[in-house]
């Protein structure tokens, strides 16, 4: 009895030891973790698929290589590797509370979750800022569209400040310093509570560029307000429409209007000179409406097309800010505080807000941009596509 008492005790102390292992490697209990995989491999197959089918369109359909389209672009190739690489990879850390994959990885993981998370905020500027150009100087903004080495250069630059940023200091902040703070099997940046180096970094990432896209979107707010009150028309309308250069028009045709009538008298009666000087004289006094009217109707459609530039950036900026602060407010008060006045849990829901506007923003663009909603009917329903071209009624 005695040999079978200790197998037994050292069996309870065995399942004992193992089940306080288990609660401290997995902090959620079995329905919730199960429930939170689910969303959050969603996450991943919605981020994945829908910055996949932007890159895809972008491929396949020539009408989008135009130079602001390269932008969107490279905001859905940074969205999509977040997707692919950075959420797969923090889902089993978040799960079972232990970092299992290694130093290394760990470094590369954080490396790429700075660098892409960063370059997307930086993209978002870069296409705030050629919507603001579209708009504030639209003729020399229409000609620089086909000029695709000069949108692959910022788009470089991108790539390179976004590294900049953050990427040295996770790489080498523990040997400047000489020690490391981070546990073994615990995986985050070693300036994770060091506020100064995180309020200057923030204000880079997030203050800077907020400042900037709201500034591009007020200012193409004030223009198209303004074009809109003075209802001016447009440089060509008012050269055709100016009094000198009616005057012009009027001499020149009334020269040709003399020519053609002195050889029409030499051969008409006289009771028709009367006729023709009315009808000249008609002729003479009415304006060229139809270069004016054509002036107009384009200076409207392009006022249309700035509003809806506008609507669009204003969406995407809003996302952005949503998305966006809440992560930079708490990461700043987390490290001021060496984490004592932030719950945990709400790092995280932040820190999942930012991995959220990857997922948003490949639906933004159909929503706000006509090309690529054409692109994404021609990929996804090609036979619906087809079949509105055989139904298309006889002239």
């Amino acid at each position: 009895m005695g040999a079978e008492e200790a197998v037994i005790n050292a069996t309870r102390n065995f399942i004992a030891n193992n089940s306080t292992e288990i609660k401290e490697e997995t902090p959620f209990a079995g329905p919730v973790m199960v429930i939170l995989a689910v969303m959050m491999v969603m996450l991943v197959v919605v981020t994945v698929s829908g910055n996949a089918l932007v890159i895809f369109a972008f491929k396949v359909d020539k009408s989008l290589r135009r130079q602001s389209n390269y932008f969107f672009l490279n905001l859905a190739i940074s969205d999509f590797l977040v997707g692919a690489f950075c959420i797969p990879l923090y889902i089993p850390y978040i799960l079972s509370g232990r970092w299992k994959l290694g130093r290394g990885l760990c470094k590369l993981w954080l490396v790429m979750d700075y660098l892409l998370c960063t370059a997307s905020v930086f993209n978002i500027v870069l296409i705030s800022y050629d919507r603001f150009l579209s708009v504030t100087q639209a003729m020399s903004y229409r000609a620089k569209q086909r000029m695709t080495k000069q949108a692959i250069g910022k788009m470089i630059a991108v790539w390179v400040l976004a590294f900049l940023l953050y990427g040295p200091a996770i790489l080498f902040w523990d040997q400047v310093s000489g020690r490391s703070c981070v546990p073994l099997d615990e995986c985050f940046a070693e300036f994770y509570y060091t506020w100064y180096f995180l309020l200057s970094a923030s204000t880079l990432e997030f203050f800077s560029p907020f400042v900037s896209v709201a500034f591009f979107n007020l200012s193409i707010y004030l223009n198209i307000r303004r074009r809109r009150l003075s209802g001016a028309q447009p440089k060509a309308a008012r050269e055709v429409t100016s009094p000198a250069e009616s005057v012009r028009l009027s001499s020149q045709f009334y020269r040709h209007s003399l020519l053609f009538t002195s050889k029409k008298a030499s051969s008409a009666p006289a009771a028709n000179d009367e006729e023709d000087k009315g009808s000249l004289d008609s002729q003479m006094s009415s304006p060229p409406v139809s270069r004016v009217g054509s002036c107009g109707g384009a200076h409207r459609s392009r006022l249309s097309r700035d509003k809806k530039v506008a609507k669009s950036l204003a969406v995407i900026v809003c996302v952005f800010a949503v998305c966006w602060a809440p992560y930079t407010l708490l990461m700043i008060i987390r490290a001021a505080c060496k984490g004592d006045c932030v719950e945990h849990h709400w790092y995280e829901v932040s820190f999942w807000l930012l991995w959220l506007n990857s997922a948003i923003n490949p639906f933004l663009y159909p929503v706000c941009h006509s090309s690529f909603r054409r692109a994404f009917t021609r990929i996804l329903c090609p036979r619906w596509r087809k079949s509105s071209r055989h139904h298309v009624e006889p002239p």
